[in-house]
């Protein structure tokens, strides 16, 4: 059970403990303590034991935490069993490799149809989902159950698509446009994502190591 609100820093790190509690599960792993999961997750167990008591006790003392029980409950708090359905507007580079190489099922959610301009690709599927004319957007949201929208659009249109979205009441939008979407007076979530920003970290560490090395010549 949760226990009041959790931090946004721990709700990044569930995704982690999911894929790791994964990993150990195809390496035939059964059982594993806070400190053994911390090892490999660059965490301490203190921060491992605390992230969890946001949800309630897991785990037993001196056993640890059984890794598929750990696992279901992880993915229930992250809502992976609660059949969530999301929709994909803007089917160019970015939506068309979302469709071919990312496994929404996987993670629980049903894509269950594309959104796009282009003529060609209007009344077509692709891996199973049917692509429609974006003209029928808002139709397809007042007759289909959707909580998500993945927004894979020109950045030209990203404001006009989301205010239509929000409009139409979807719950939330997962944002490929590359630029940031604030809605403060909606209560859609928006997630921004950007490529650059791991790369940008990545190349300040690179730096910060090189100059560290310059002062130690």
């Amino acid at each position: 059970m949760k226990q009041g609100k959790v931090s946004n820093n721990v709700i990044r790190r569930l995704p982690r403990y999911l894929r790791k509690l994964d990993e150990l599960t195809e390496s035939g792993v059964g059982r594993i303590s806070s400190f053994e999961l911390g090892q490999q997750l660059g965490l301490t167990p203190s921060q491992i034991r605390q992230d969890f008591s946001n949800f309630g006790e897991f785990g037993q003392q001196g056993y640890g935490y059984n890794v598929e029980a750990l696992r279901a409950q992880i993915a229930g708090i992250l809502g992976m069993d609660r059949g969530f359905r999301a929709i994909l507007i803007g089917v160019g580079n970015i939506g068309h490799a979302l469709m071919d190489n990312f496994s929404f099922t996987e993670w629980g959610v049903e894509l269950s149809a594309a959104f796009d301009v282009k003529e060609s690709l209007i009344g077509s599927e692709f891996n199973g989902v049917p692509i429609y004319s974006e003209d029928s957007l808002e139709d397809y949201l007042n007759t289909h159950d959707i909580q998500i929208a993945v927004l894979a659009v020109p950045k030209t249109v990203a404001l006009a698509v989301t205010e239509k979205l929000i409009r139409n009441g979807i719950e939330a939008i997962w944002n490929f446009t590359n630029i940031e979407l604030t809605e403060p007076n909606s209560t859609t979530i928006v997630e921004n994502v950007h490529f650059s920003d791991s790369l940008l970290a990545l190349s300040y560490y690179v730096a910060e190591r090189q100059d560290e090395r310059g002062q130690k010549a």
